[in-house]
């Protein structure tokens, strides 16, 4: 506690003549003269014959961020000490709060004795003893304790755990609390005993020390412990070691991180020994940072490799398919844009091999605008450079791309009579590609393509009676686009998107590598309803018709032959959480080659976001078979404790789940519980299908973010 000179204080108004006073201003004592003034209150104030002065009645002293209240203050100027009776309490900037019955001090507060005292830290973990002794300002010694951070009913019914000690020293300055003899005890049963026991006082933000351990059983692993312990190696960095140990694996599991004036980085990883890949050593590093430099500019990374496919699955880690690991430098302005970075795959599939799989690639972009005043409107200019590399060196496999972009554009719109929009495109770009390991195309291709579009746009909305507000917007486009060269392999654009961001681009491939040649229309409709009520609805419907057909384009994509498919995307949210969106390409024959429809609801006890997905059979994207997937993820919100988590993940095609899984969590003031039971049935040659079994126990109150004051006990009876 800091240094309170409420004794020195009144020592001054011993001097003065007695008076009944409903408030006096302290001075600062005279030997510090940088303390901060302290205010003394009371119902009376007076000196007695014997030189004391005493103030009682609903006394209250101040000075700074430090508050005592109490019913009667004695002070003795021969021997310097206070007599305080209680109730007592000193509230310290919020943190500390101690509740006495009566007190003994001297007369800076440092040293004395409490009697039936409490000290209670953010109004999470409080400590209750019979006797407290303040020794030197920094130590306070508490004897015959009970610590707990859980809700004490006042009809005696034991707290849900506590700590008992015989003796607990909390430092002050060091922020730490040490038990003597302390026993842990589970609804006043003793569980277990512990001669010495440190533990971090809940003001204190990063202390080294154990954190939450948890319990994980799998059918491939056993039954597991993670036991995680926090190195604190300066105010802005640190280190997180974790051993997990079963009768089938040995793993040690890090956490580095660092912060920086201007960044962070952030380094997790693991080392293993387990009976799956007997005799070999498996492990994962997932890297990441990011810094801001001079001008403007961010350098950021990502990094991610593991030793074999099926560690991550293994042990409980994200579960990708395909890492990806990038370095990535950037700048971001109103009228400037640059990025430029380096990226590598490496896929986890086994239907995927390594050396034509796995890449390197690297891109790099830069776009200006301009606003001329002479023709209005905003010009573009931009230039994109992309080189990717196949690790196999075999003819066409392994083919490799290097190719440069320079791209211009104009564009201006004009609000013309009855609010039509009408918008006019201009550009041209030119591309240059370099092919190598391919004894197929031309080794060199230089193209040249010019482009046109005009855009009418008649946005009309109506107000109707009950207050809601209708918007309905016909839209046309008139596009022309002429291809120079189309002899350029499809090496970046294998897999194309039709939505409602794509239906007025005159090339909806994702990469310039290939590109829409012709004369297009596109027509659409975008409607939108708002009510007052609090839901909200939009349905947006487009097609686009061309002039040459373009077999790069796929059957999935809705965009194969001179007509595309209908695109049909909407909306609908409800004023009680619940959102539905629902986006598909509906064929000439009335079928859906791709579909997806999504549900959300998010209300005070239920959230659940589930998805439903259809994709047709495509052999030229690889799927020999249709997709017909549906996930499910939410939890429920049983009563203010408990609550249950349900995802799954099931294949409607093959009839089978693909993924299971439950959780509980029981939450309340001083204790968290996580419960979690999850089963993977697919199998590869890589992994098996397992049973994951988890459980951690958290006792809140000494964790870092503290205890949550959402979650209260009940002290009524059942």
């Amino acid at each position: 506690m800091p240094r309170l000179p409420l004794a020195l204080l009144l020592a001054c108004l011993a001097a003065a003549p007695a008076a009944q006073a409903q408030s006096t201003s302290l001075p600062p004592g005279s030997q510090t003269q940088e303390q901060t003034p302290a205010l003394l209150v009371a119902d009376q104030v007076f000196i007695t014959p014997e030189r004391q002065l005493i103030a009682e009645g609903n006394v209250e002293a101040y000075q700074g961020e430090v508050r005592l209240r109490a019913q009667k203050i004695t002070f003795d100027r021969e021997s310097g000490t206070l007599s305080i009776e209680g109730p007592i309490r000193i509230d310290q900037g919020g943190e500390i709060t101690i509740l006495a019955d009566a007190a003994e001090m001297d007369q800076g507060l440092q040293n004395g004795l409490l009697r039936g005292a409490r000290m209670v830290f953010e109004q999470q973990v409080q400590l209750a003893s019979l006797q407290m002794t303040r020794v030197g300002g920094r130590y306070t010694q508490l004897y015959k304790t009970a610590v707990t951070s859980c809700h004490v009913c006042e009809d005696g019914r034991p707290p849900l755990w506590q700590i008992r000690a015989q003796k607990v020293t909390h430092d002050q300055a060091e922020r730490q609390l040490y038990f003597e003899g302390a026993q842990f005890r589970v609804l006043d049963v003793p569980i277990f005993y512990f001669p010495a026991l440190r533990l971090p006082d809940p003001t204190l933000k990063r202390a080294n020390g154990f954190l939450v351990p948890s319990i994980r059983s799998t059918s491939q692993l056993g039954v597991g412990v993670r036991v995680p312990y926090f190195f604190k190696l300066g105010d802005h960095r640190d280190l997180t070691l974790t051993p997990y140990l079963s009768s089938k694996t040995t793993t040690l599991g890090f956490r580095y991180r660092q912060a920086f004036r201007r960044g962070r980085i952030n380094i997790n990883g693991a080392f293993t020994r387990d009976d799956i890949l007997k005799g070999e050593d498996r492990g994962y590093l997932f890297a990441d940072g990011i810094f801001a430099l001079k001008n403007g500019y961010r350098l950021g990374f990502d990094i991610k490799t593991v030793s074999d496919d099926g560690y991550l699955l293994d042990y409980g880690l994200p579960d990708y398919d395909r890492l990806r690991s990038q370095i990535a430098l950037e700048r971001t302005t109103r009228d400037e844009a640059f990025l430029g970075r380096f990226i590598h795959y490496k896929s986890l599939r086994d239907d995927e091999v390594d050396d034509e799989s796995g890449a390197q690639i690297f891109d790099l972009d830069y776009q200006r605008r301009y606003f001329p005043d002479r023709i209005g409107g905003e010009l573009l200019l931009g230039f994109e450079g992309h080189a990717h590399r196949i690790d196999t060196e075999e003819e066409v496999v392994g083919r490799d791309l290097a190719r440069a972009t320079a791209d211009v554009a104009w564009d201006r719109y004009w609000i013309l009579g009855q609010g039509l929009r009408t918008e006019l495109h201009l550009g041209t770009s030119v591309d240059g590609f370099k092919f190598f390991d391919d004894d197929v195309n031309p080794d060199n291709v230089l193209r040249a393509t010019p482009r046109a579009a005009l855009t009418l746009r008649y946005p009309m909305t109506r107000q109707e009676k009950n207050g809601a507000t209708q918007y309905l917007e016909p839209i046309a486009q008139l596009g022309w686009t002429n291809v120079t060269n189309s002899d350029v392999p499809n090496e970046e654009s294998g897999f194309v998107e039709f939505d409602q961001g794509d239906l007025l681009r005159l090339s909806r491939f994702p990469a310039p590598d290939v590109r829409e040649d012709g004369a297009t229309f596109v027509y659409g409709l975008n409607w939108a309803r708002y009510d007052p009520a609090g839901w909200q609805a939009y349905a947006t419907i487009g097609q686009v018709f061309r002039q040459y057909a373009n077999p790069n384009f796929t059957k999935t994509s809705g965009l194969q032959g001179t007509s595309s498919d209908i695109l049909l995307a909407g909306q609908i949210r409800m004023n009680n959480g619940l959102a539905l969106t629902t986006r598909g390409i509906l064929s000439g024959e009335l079928n859906f080659d791709k579909a997806e429809v999504r549900a959300d609801w998010f209300s005070d006890r239920l959230n659940f976001s589930s998805t439903y997905l259809w994709l047709g059979r495509d052999p030229q994207e690889d799927r020999d078979m249709a997709v017909s997937e549906v996930w499910f993820d939410g939890g429920y919100q049983v009563d203010p404790n408990w609550r249950a988590l349900a995802d799954l993940r099931y294949d409607i095609q093959d009839s089978r789940a693909v993924r299971t899984g439950i959780g509980a969590i029981y939450k309340n003031e001083c204790l968290t519980i996580n419960i979690s039971l999850s089963r993977r049935y697919t199998s590869s040659t890589s992994v098996e299908p397992s049973t994951d079994f988890g459980i951690s126990l958290s006792l809140d109150g000494f964790a870092v973010e503290g205890a949550s004051k959402e979650y209260r006990r009940s002290c009524r009876k059942s």
